[in-house]
């Protein structure tokens, strides 16, 4: 079942053209890795995907609906894409809870199990602004799974963590792949990628272009 269909999309930004006529499709439980060099459009590519910004042509559809005829945003959908912005002076727990309040769907519970999982201690009094760059990195990525969403784009999920947080963050992801959750993800390391996704696709040439299909577990 295809759950991510990207069609013929196009997108500038001023004269300068990210993306031409570009095509993907994600089928539901898929782990697909991007890559490609800064600036060849995999931010931009998630961003049209879960509707931050819109393609200027081509369509893109979430589970067989078309994004921005009923709705502007998909549902169910967890998103970590250019570090998260958190409010400094809020312990990491007050800012997902904070966030979470705006959906209504889940509670504390829920919230700490998040944080626990990418490995941060939801009981923790140190504010945000006093976070390190890895800590505020597994905070943004507890955002994006606390819901519990189906589809996950994560852009560069392993920057700023150290080994320890790296080989949990890769346990967490094949967990949550096992579980049936469809995930893109992109990351500098081609490693990452191999030992996380089935299929690999690269940009190039405003195009996004397949590279290979082997099954992970």
């Amino acid at each position: 079942m295809e759950i991510i269909k990207v069609r013929n999309v196009s997108k500038s930004f001023g004269q300068n053209k990210i993306l031409s006529k570009a095509n993907l499709i994600i089928e539901k439980g898929e782990t697909a890795g991007i890559i490609g060099q800064n600036g060849t459009g995999k931010s931009v590519l998630f961003k049209l995907i879960c509707g931050i910004c819109r393609p200027d042509e081509g369509e893109i559809y979430i589970n067989g609906e078309l994004l921005g005829k009923k709705h502007d945003f998909p549902d169910r959908i967890g998103i970590f894409i250019d570090g998260p912005g958190f409010i400094d002076f809020y312990t990491g727990y007050r800012n997902l809870k904070f966030l979470a309040e705006i959906q209504g769907i889940i509670g504390d519970k829920e919230i700490r199990q998040a944080m626990s999982k990418v490995g941060l201690d939801p009981h923790d009094k140190t504010l945000v602004k006093n976070y390190s760059l890895g800590m505020k990195q597994k905070l943004g990525i507890a955002q994006a799974l606390m819901e519990d969403p189906d589809i996950l784009l994560l852009d560069e999920p392993f920057n700023a963590l150290d080994q320890q947080s790296h080989e949990r963050m890769i346990g967490l992801l094949k967990e949550m792949k096992n579980a049936g959750k469809t995930i893109l993800l992109t990351s500098h390391n081609k490693d990452d990628i191999e030992m996380v996704c089935d299929k690999k696709y690269q940009i190039e040439n405003q195009k996004i272009v397949f590279v290979r299909e082997r099954r992970v577990d």
